[in-house]
């Protein structure tokens, strides 16, 4: 199946002068953002720059180059759709909060009163510098040479895509009608996708990353795009997700230990006749 290029009004870099701009455009962005949060003094607008990064770098490395494949359009549509969702999800979120998020509270409370322009290399840029390179597959899917598409490999990409968007999407949908009911302060969310798995929204995040990594590789053949995936894979378990929240459920909600036992972390299974009983879902 052919993956044509389709030109588009450039300035025709070369790799390595586009790879160089997108990072210092990320660097830039979150630079700005510091000096929003600095007279807000509200790091968790932090937040909503995550996705907008992503589409950021797809649009800019396809305007400096000048051209994009078939392939590397459906990529940068799917990288700006996920953005849009996570972008809107993650003001909303903020808009209903009482006050900065607690984890950048906390991070404002120990680091002091430097913090305010310390958090500009400890949080900003590094957050803008993660970014840059889990962006690999957008990096790999625009940069690289148009390849015959691969059928199989892109359908499978756009359907992972299409799957952890709607988990991550209604993960979060049905953890926000939880919590906003106030007869469930202090409870665990253990109804719908939570029954299946205690993190079915970093799941999805997951799944979809690894389906733009495919589609990164059908559009380019460059294997590498799959760093990304396998390095938010790592953090969401390791890192900023899984483990973290759960020490802190942990040590902050009743039940948790019983939830755990009868519900995997991350890769969601259905409940057994056991497992519902203990449970009573």
């Amino acid at each position: 199946m052919a993956n044509e290029m389709i030109p588009f009004t450039g300035l025709g870099w070369h790799q390595g002068a586009v790879l160089t701009t997108t990072f210092l455009a990320v660097i830039t962005l979150f630079s700005l953002v510091w000096a929003l949060h600095v007279k807000k003094r509200d790091a968790g607008i932090v937040d909503f720059f995550w996705g907008v990064g992503f589409a950021l770098i797809a649009w800019l490395t396809i305007a400096l180059r000048g051209e994009a494949s078939v392939a590397g359009l459906v990529l940068a549509g799917l990288v700006t759709l996920w953005a849009a969702r996570l972008t809107a999800h993650m003001i909303w979120r903020h808009r209903h909060m009482t006050g900065e998020d607690a984890r950048y509270a906390a991070m404002r409370a120990n680091g002091g009163p430097d913090w305010w322009w310390r958090s500009l290399f400890t949080l900003f840029w590094l957050q803008a510098s993660i970014q840059w390179v889990l962006a690999a597959p957008v990096h790999a899917g625009l940069l690289g040479d148009a390849v015959a598409i691969n059928l199989p490999l892109i359908t499978l990409g756009v359907g992972l895509f299409a799957a952890g968007f709607l988990i991550e999407a209604v993960a979060d949908r049905q953890l926000w009608l939880f919590k906003a009911n106030p007869a469930n302060r202090g409870r665990l969310m253990t109804e719908g996708l939570f029954r299946w798995s205690r993190h079915p929204n970093y799941f999805g995040e997951t799944v979809l990353w690894w389906g733009l990594g495919l589609v990164a590789v059908a559009a380019s053949g460059a294997w590498w795009a799959l760093i990304g995936p396998g390095l938010i894979t790592i953090l969401l378990l390791k890192v900023s997700g899984v483990s973290l929240l759960d020490a802190h459920l942990a040590a902050t909600k009743p039940g948790y230990a019983e939830w755990a036992a009868r519900t995997p972390a991350f890769v969601p299974r259905w409940p057994g006749r056991r497992q519902m009983e203990m449970g009573k879902v």
